[in-house]
């Protein structure tokens, strides 16, 4: 399993990093964005359709982490809000590091709001999927519970005169 999610996690950050990082030919590039909110702001003026559109892809493009992160780690007992910090974290650190390699790339412009999209979408992706999953492992590792017998295994004792001292038995 750890294997398989390693494999998974470099192939989309392969993928991503070519998607973001590859430059664009446009004829004029807009200013950066330093300032949070003002991107989904203007999104959200526009429009619900339009927005979700529009920051729909932001959301989507590393939500695959929230999943492959926490399975390339492998742990099955584990807090859930620690590993959700965790994942959260490393989200937010790949695209704090993708923006700011945008910023050296011509026709790409760095944005603070995609920052807080992409990691709210590993947030998302790890909350609907892990827990469920982790759950389901660690049920397949427990051991099947017997039921409790329902017939006693211990019958009685053969009657004795306790007081004559002799064994009679019946």
């Amino acid at each position: 399993m750890r294997a398989a999610g390693a494999v998974l996690l470099v192939a989309h950050l392969l993928i991503v990093g070519w998607l973001s990082l590859r430059p664009r030919t446009v004829p004029w590039v807009p200013a950066a964005n330093l300032r949070p909110l003002a991107t989904i702001r203007a999104e959200l003026a526009h429009g619900p359709w339009e927005a979700v559109q529009s920051l729909g892809g932001a959301v989507l493009l590393l939500a695959p982490l929230g999943i492959l992160l926490p399975m390339t780690a492998g742990r099955l007992n584990v807090s859930p809000l620690g590993s959700l910090a965790r994942t959260a974290f490393t989200g937010a650190m790949v695209s704090l590091a993708i923006e700011l390699l945008q910023a050296g790339i011509p026709g790409r412009v760095p944005d603070v709001d995609m920052v807080l999209l992409n990691t709210a979408g590993v947030v998302l992706a790890h909350l609907l999927v892990v827990p469920g999953v982790r759950y389901r492992l660690r049920r397949k590792e427990d051991p099947p519970v017997r039921p409790t017998p329902t017939r006693a295994r211990v019958h009685l004792a053969p009657q004795a005169d306790a007081l004559s001292g002799s064994r009679t038995y019946l």
